[in-house]
């Protein structure tokens, strides 16, 4: 496969992967950049060469840049003697992404916790729902310690 060849290719799979991210809750432009950021060679990118790339306006590319460093998704970084950011996924272990699902489900189980406490009656079928969901979440937040333990013991 040559250069332009693969190139456009890079570039379809960035709008399939902004689908799916649409899909997901993701602004339009939101998720072209992360696309954008997880399919191109080039792993750091200005916020001008961002602007430049996606075609967009500067406020579009700002708002979604702002969008996905509140969600943890990119950070940017800066080099001496140079005073632009550049930004790129930010690099983690599974461990912290692992650590990171259980903080979210475990903040998640907390506010079923107190929708249960509140129920009128404990055996309705939305508290049985949620009494079902609150089994299913912990059963999984066990089996993560069990995947972290077994990634880490794996050759």
């Amino acid at each position: 496969m040559d250069e332009a060849e693969r190139i456009r290719k890079q570039k379809e799979l960035i709008e399939f992967i902004g689908v799916q991210q649409e899909r997901e809750g993701f602004q339009p432009v939101t998720a072209r950049i992360m696309g954008m950021l997880m399919v191109m060679d080039k792993e750091e990118y200005t916020f001008d060469e961002i602007v430049e790339e996606m075609q967009i306006s500067k406020s579009s590319a700002s708002t979604a840049l702002k969008n996905l460093e509140l969600r943890g998704v990119i950070e940017y970084v800066t080099y001496p003697g140079d005073r632009k950011r550049y930004f790129r996924f930010v690099s983690g272990e599974i461990d912290g992404m692992i650590d990171e699902m259980k903080k979210k489900m475990k903040q998640h189980a907390i506010i079923i916790h107190q929708i249960l406490d509140l129920k009128k009656d404990p055996n309705s079928r939305n508290a049985l729902f949620l009494k079902n969901i609150l089994t299913g979440m912990e059963f999984f937040m066990l089996q993560l310690d069990k995947f972290k333990e077994e990634y880490h013991s794996r050759p």
